[in-house]
């Protein structure tokens, strides 16, 4: 669980961190050739380019969590059970004693 939680966060931490520096890095011209673009140009490419680093990380969270192996993870079997027993309350017609469910009868 702690490797799943760490990308997350590292993930989650380049999501914020990469626009800004983008957006940073074309206001305060620290990247060559952004001060021979007009105003208005700098603002459309440092926005666009902020958009892409937030995708390319979001698909690149994706592609990590696409490799994690499926047998890793086993679910509580308990919850499983009792997900189980709830479906087949609600399935079979048997009135259930759910204060929630009695509430949307």
């Amino acid at each position: 669980m702690g490797g799943v939680m760490q990308k997350f966060l590292v993930a989650s931490m380049f999501m914020w961190i990469l626009p800004v520096a983008i957006l940073y890095g074309f206001n305060n011209d620290l990247l060559p050739g952004s001060t021979t673009f007009s105003p208005h140009s700098l603002t459309l490419l440092s926005g666009f380019l902020a958009v892409v680093s937030v995708n390319v990380v979001i698909v690149f969270y994706i592609c990590l969590a696409l490799k994690e192996p499926t047998d890793k993870h086993k679910p509580d079997a308990s919850f499983v059970a009792e997900a189980k027993d709830n479906v087949k309350k609600l399935t079979s017609g048997v009135p259930s004693t759910d204060p929630a469910l009695k509430k949307q009868e």
